[in-house]
């Protein structure tokens, strides 16, 4: 299956209600990108690098320790993950794995702050967005 990136990214809900010149922005530095059950995509204690739309599947995000793995969340297609790729020097602090086959639509962190900056009011919607899913409660 090939997925179109601009109109995944479009009708995606975290872009709604975005201007015209904001999606096409943000469609430039869209990629589509696929998971398989069981893969891992974040990995704690890295470099978070990318920012994820889900489209479709599931992914858990885990809290690992020395001895286990346990499930703190469960996102699915509409939620987004990997916010932490647009604070710089960040680690990621929890892995994600996908539940499932899993679709998304991959954006480069530095290439989104990039167009943050290039485009304030892009960077004031981003914003505003990122806050709701970090302050949502499980």
């Amino acid at each position: 299956m090939t997925l179109n990136a601009d109109s995944a990214l479009r009708s995606h809900p975290f872009v709604a209600d975005l201007s015209s010149a904001q999606l096409d922005t943000l469609a430039r530095l869209a990629a589509p990108v696929y998971f398989e059950e069981g893969e891992l995509i974040l990995v704690d204690g890295q470099r978070s690098t990318a920012f994820y739309l889900l489209l479709s599947g599931s992914v858990a995000v885990e809290l690992r320790t020395a001895y286990c793995s346990v499930c703190v969340q469960a996102l699915q297609a509409g939620q987004v993950f990997g916010w932490s790729a647009l604070v710089n020097d960040q680690d990621t602090l929890f892995q994600v794995r996908a539940r499932e086959r899993t679709t998304a639509v991959r954006v480069d962190g530095a290439d989104l702050q990039s167009a943050c900056r290039a485009d304030p009011w892009l960077g004031l919607a981003t914003l505003e967005r990122v806050l709701r899913v970090v302050g949502r409660p499980c």
